[in-house]
């Protein structure tokens, strides 16, 4: 027996070495990637002050820029780390400042709908099935103390007013700059009109119905607002790729921030048939509403009509 024991002290091994543990993994902002020259597998130091004592960690992947309009402005850098870890860095303890739970069908065998309990914070129910969210944004408020639960479509809705403001300015804008191209495109087609009033005087003396002329006119009104239209379109969407070129590479952000959209572009052509046509109708009508003889001359006969009386 005691030679057993004897030789079992003999051949055991005493590790002294502790357990070596891997450094845990980070993905980093590709914009703090860009400037700093990071890349995939470097090794990172995060601590809570410059300089300080930390965890090596390893980058393990980028992660772009969402195409958020809020973040736009926004220099700071993001990653993401695991919650543990953050958590001890931190030294936030259990608290958290805002989260989000995705709603889901009620499992089997559960007749409600399952609701992850969450300490302080504010929660965001998410929006896959409206009943369940809505059953859960009620027991939540109901049941918690120190945080409110929100629906995400709420909360983008919420943060979204001042793009929405924005958004009517730029209409406004837009009603503007279609009343006075409306306008524009009036006087032009009056002027024009006008240059032909010898062709036109000659047409109706040849007999042409003022009718017929103003069809004409219409047509010609017309093809001259499908022509600009498009131009305009073209010209619309080069400064569009110029501006998004630009604006992406200062924010560096996906986001787009001018679009011509299909929708955009059959509204701008419809608009430039109709007020084309518009202006084309009160130019001719204009014209053929005098009479043949002023339009050759030039001078409007103001003295009025004699009657001749019959005599013996």
């Amino acid at each position: 027996m005691l030679a057993a024991l004897l030789a079992a002290v003999a051949l055991q091994q005493i590790d002294s070495v502790p357990p070596h543990r891997a450094p845990r993994t980070l993905v980093v902002d590709e914009r703090l990637a860009a400037d700093a020259g990071l890349e995939i597998g470097d090794p990172l130091i995060v601590s809570r002050t410059p300089g300080g004592v930390g965890d090596t960690v390893i980058v393990s992947a980028f992660m772009r820029r969402r195409a958020d309009p809020s973040e736009v402005a926004r220099a700071e850098y993001r990653v993401r780390m695991h919650l543990d870890e953050l958590q001890s860095l931190i030294d936030y303890g259990d608290r958290v400042d805002r989260f989000a739970l995705l709603s889901h069908p009620e499992p089997p065998g559960h007749p409600e709908p399952y609701v992850a309990d969450a300490p302080q914070g504010r929660l965001r129910g998410g929006s896959a099935l409206p009943a369940v969210t809505d059953s859960a944004i009620r027991r939540i408020n109901a049941a918690a103390f120190g945080f409110q639960a929100h629906r995400s479509r709420d909360i983008a809705v919420e943060t979204s007013q001042t793009f929405l403001v924005v958004s009517r300015f730029h209409r406004a804008i837009g009603v503007i700059t279609i009343v006075a191209s409306a306008i524009f495109l009036l006087c032009i087609m009056l002027l024009k009109v006008d240059e032909r009033r010898r062709d036109v005087a000659a047409l109706r003396l040849m007999g042409i119905s003022a009718g017929s002329i103003t069809r004409s006119v219409m047509v010609e009104a017309s093809v001259v607002a499908v022509v600009g239209s498009v131009l305009g379109l073209v010209l619309g969407w080069i400064s569009t790729a110029i501006i998004n070129w630009h604006y992406r590479g200062v924010y560096r952000t996906p986001l787009a921030f001018a679009l011509v959209t299909p929708q955009i572009a059959l509204l701008a052509m419809m608009l430039s048939l109709i007020l084309g046509l518009a202006a084309g109708f009160v130019a001719a009508r204009r014209l053929v509403s005098m009479p043949p003889l002023e339009l050759l001359t030039g001078r409007r006969d103001d003295r009025p009509p004699v009657s001749a009386a019959a005599t013996r």
